[in-house]
């Protein structure tokens, strides 16, 4: 049982680096995009190999090993009883596959060279993922219902404070 837990862990751990460094790639390809001949070239050649093999070599495999051994787990520790808490937990689940596969949607767009969001709306896009990351490991960690309110409350200041450090960094990268 600890085995197939442990490999749930893993590949949530390979799945969430995948999906943080690949929108960090998109952004560098979008910028490179902006760039004169033949330096674009040359970058959005190799950004194009950087992000074919971490989305189809460890992200996106991930993904679906973390799909196969996280209901594994779930039997294993509850037979698929639902605990309000993991019920919660598993709706940001859902919610978490749903911006994956819009990462996937960005990932065909630029391998056929269209670059549709700008280099700060991929910034702040490639933010949600901590926030789910923050809300799952949360609730499958404290196992249980949290105070909707105090939780509401903590997820929105959470927010706050990542939209202000984007637009921090921005402002810090514009002055130079």
């Amino acid at each position: 049982m600890n085995y197939i837990k442990a490999l749930h862990i893993i590949f949530i751990v390979t799945w969430f680096s995948g999906m943080f460094y690949i929108v960090r790639l998109f952004i560098y390809n979008t910028e490179a995009n902006e760039k004169p001949e033949p330096e674009r070239s040359i970058l959005q050649q190799q950004f194009g190999i950087m992000i074919k093999r971490l989305w189809l070599g460890i992200t996106f495999p991930s993904a679906i090993l973390t799909l196969i051994f996280g209901p594994l787990t779930w039997y294993m520790l509850y037979r698929f009883a639902l605990p309000s808490w993991l019920a919660v937990k598993l709706c940001f689940v859902v919610g978490l596959y749903a911006y994956f596969f819009t990462l996937h949607a960005i990932y065909k767009q630029q391998s056929k060279g269209i670059f549709k969001y700008s280099s700060q709306k991929l910034r702040i896009w490639n933010e949600v993922a901590t926030i789910f990351l923050v809300i799952i490991v949360m609730l499958a960690v404290v196992q249980q219902a949290i105070s909707w309110l105090w939780g509401l409350l903590g997820l929105v200041l959470f927010v706050i404070l990542l939209m202000s450090a984007i637009k921090v960094y921005k402002l810090t990268r514009i002055k130079k």
